[in-house]
């Protein structure tokens, strides 16, 4: 095989920027055959494999890049699903230019690999032009319960139903599938693939329970001593949203991140007036913060009609936690950035109505206990900017039901769950937890990482008993 030595990697199709702007189609179109085979024959298959070493969950990339360039794409998904039982999201979402790509032996003296467009493909062909088998063990005998149904969860069961697991979730939604549902836009993530995984799922015997607010309708306790679960790992992710405590954030107008993409994606606001969830955002909006989840909301705005989208952030452009690429489309897409601002106050009419905010010039200064350099404000320097909606996109904590109904089980300070680092294993024996409900707002694959070793754990603990 002549290896592709190019520095640079097979360009992604992608929609324009002015059309795509106005849907909710993804924006990225995806590799085809050809291309996915030209970019996976620029990995050198290099002896120290760091890619693997940057993977949460562990995939064999280098080998399943090599089957991908010899157009073994079937056998080359499932080598990635014998340690990831979410490629086509993972493809999609995962950071790979701080995990995988970031240590790639190519990005040295160019661009890495694109492991992630290549998992991506990968993923998708297999959707394309496989008939799915759902796996069947028989059953051990044993029950577990993971609350919530987002990305640790789900890997958890997964992993734990190939070993024979009874497994049942339970989801305080209508609609099982967490952040990766309510919390990601359609135009990144579409909505059908994260219902094929967990459909998948359901086929191999895990049961999904909806509506089910664990720490309301049933106690984690409850679970254990009247249902007979002998284990439970608690995913319930971070879905607090933080606000800055500044006048007018009780305004109408006003949203948490949470609130503003939970309307749009799980309750389909984009698909108004076919669905009835109805969020009218004005021609201005501004969005607070410089996450990947601030970019997400900004976006949303955008295709739902706002003629102007600001993103206010207290700390310069090189300082912002989004993605490079989430901040590169973004631009595309016409994203007004306000950086080294910082929002002092909300204004609203006469019936309490948004009609502007403002904010306050900064300037970098010492570096904080983050490492990154501590904005101060610019004396005199306030501006303000009229607008019709705020969406603070600033954070989210832990919800502290678990916590308030559980409390035997240790938590931090700040609401996350106290878990062991390597088995997700908590002060209560029998129950487990990961993923953001201990890190805090985290990555889809860290808490793909935590389930997958949450579930080790759990076999472990019950095989001992």
């Amino acid at each position: 095989m002549v290896r592709n030595m190019s520095l640079t990697k097979v360009p992604m199709p992608e929609q324009d920027p002015n059309i795509r702007n106005k849907n909710f189609l993804e924006v990225t179109t995806g590799y085809t055959p050809e291309m996915a085979i030209e970019e996976a024959k620029r990995c050198i298959q290099c002896k120290q494999k760091p890619c693997m070493k940057g993977c949460p969950v562990g995939v064999k990339i280098p080998e399943f890049i090599a089957l991908v360039a010899k157009g073994k794409f079937e056998e080359a998904y499932q080598k990635i699903v014998e340690t990831n039982s979410l490629p086509a999201i993972c493809g999609r979402v995962c950071p790979q230019e701080t995990q995988c790509e970031g240590v790639c032996i190519r990005g040295i003296k160019g661009e890495p690999v694109a492991i992630g467009r290549l998992e991506r493909f990968v993923a998708d062909y297999h959707m394309e032009n496989s008939c799915e088998v759902a796996f069947k063990v028989e059953s051990n005998g044993h029950k577990v319960a993971m609350v919530g149904s987002g990305p640790a969860s789900l890997t958890c069961a997964g992993d734990l139903a190939k070993l024979g697991y009874e497994v049942t979730i339970f989801e305080a939604f209508h609609v099982p599938g967490g952040v990766l549902m309510y919390g990601i836009p359609e135009f990144r993530l579409p909505k059908s693939l994260v219902q094929s995984e967990i459909n998948l799922l359901c086929k191999s015997g895990v049961d999904i329970q909806t509506n089910m607010v664990i720490g309301k309708i049933l106690t984690i306790d409850e679970l254990m001593e009247d249902y007979g679960f002998e284990a439970v790992f608690v995913g319930t992710g971070a879905g607090l949203p933080k606000f800055m405590g500044i006048p007018g954030e009780n305004y109408n107008g006003v949203f948490s991140s949470n609130e503003f993409l939970t309307r749009v994606n799980l309750m389909k606001a984009y698909k108004f007036p076919d669905v009835d969830t109805p969020v009218n955002v004005g021609e201005r909006v501004v969005v607070v913060g410089g996450g990947n989840v601030a970019m997400d909301a900004a976006r949303s705005a955008k295709r739902l009609g706002a003629k102007d989208v600001y993103i206010v952030y207290r700390r310069s452009e090189n300082e912002m936690p989004a993605r490079l690429e989430e901040i590169h489309h973004a631009k595309e897409e016409g994203i007004i950035f306000k950086t080294l601002n910082n929002p002092t106050e909300i204004l609203a009419d006469e019936n309490g109505w948004v009609t502007g905010i403002k904010i306050q010039k900064m300037e970098l200064g010492e570096p904080d206990a983050s490492g990154r350099r501590r904005p101060v404000a610019v004396e005199g320097a306030i501006e303000e900017l009229k607008c019709e909606t705020v969406i603070m996109a600033i954070g989210q904590s832990p919800n502290p039901l678990i916590k308030n109904t559980t409390p035997d089980i240790d938590t931090e300070f700040w609401g996350g769950i106290i878990a062991d680092e390597k088995t997700g294993a908590t002060s209560k024996p029998g129950v487990f937890a990961g993923g953001d409900a201990v890190t805090g707002a985290a990555t889809v694959i860290l808490a793909m990482g935590a389930g997958k070793q949450a579930a080790k754990a759990i076999d472990e603990y019950i095989k001992s008993k």
